[in-house]
């Protein structure tokens, strides 16, 4: 796996973002994450819609190379670590984690996120409704950002289309980022791209498997 980065600047601190859909706060020791949705393959399945949890293994086996990779001493995911109800993928996530028992871990609640007493029970993760470190404040969905915080979220899914040639366009994931908030591409693979929010007042860093560039 290539693991390719883009520093920025945002609420007075270093992030480094990824082509492998997470980011890195170093200063922090930090990763962060947003709309995992495990479960979905296993809740896709019954109702009766034939998906191979080959899906949820994959992004697994990012997660970890990410962890080997960043070495870092907490996880944040911004919403929707998980998809629906309990169901097969969340056993196959708990055997996971046992791996990572000292990695710290804080789930900010999205809209998904209907499980939580579980999370923080089993899983051993931290559930909030938002967070706050230093001077980014962490929400899965934002309506509209204040002008005097800084915000990091996810739900949306971005993504940005751009014309390669003729009438030909390419379709990638995306993080969204203006001067007060910044919207996290989803981190599975089994997610689609939204690519219909307003980026006129804000950059767009796209990326694929072998580059990460400001596309905006």
């Amino acid at each position: 796996m290539n693991i390719l980065t883009e520093e920025i600047q945002f609420g007075g601190t270093s992030l480094t973002l990824t082509n492998q859909r997470v980011i890195y706060w170093k200063s922090e020791e930090t990763l962060i994450m947003s709309d995992v949705h495990i479960g979905k393959t296993a809740h896709f399945r019954q109702h009766g819609i034939a998906i191979s949890d080959s899906v949820l293994h994959k992004d697994l086996k990012r997660l970890a190379a990410l962890i080997d990779y960043f070495s870092p001493k907490k996880l944040v995911v911004v919403g929707d670590l998980f998809h629906a109800e309990y169901n097969s993928n969340i056993t196959v996530f708990k055997e996971w984690l046992t791996d990572y028992t000292e990695l710290e871990k804080i789930l900010v609640k999205g809209n998904h996120d209907r499980i939580h007493s579980l999370v923080s029970e089993d899983l051993n993760f931290t559930v909030v409704n938002e967070l706050k470190i230093q001077n980014i404040t962490f929400k899965h969905d934002v309506d509209h950002a204040d002008a005097n915080e800084f915000i990091i979220s996810g739900h949306i899914h971005p993504g940005v289309k751009l014309k390669i040639r003729g009438k030909q366009y390419l379709k990638l994931p995306c993080y969204y980022v203006n001067h007060t908030e910044l919207i996290l591409p989803a981190f599975s693979l089994f997610t689609g791209l939204n690519t219909n929010f307003d980026i006129e007042k804000g950059n767009i860093f796209a990326f694929e498997d072998e580059i990460i560039f400001k596309a905006k």
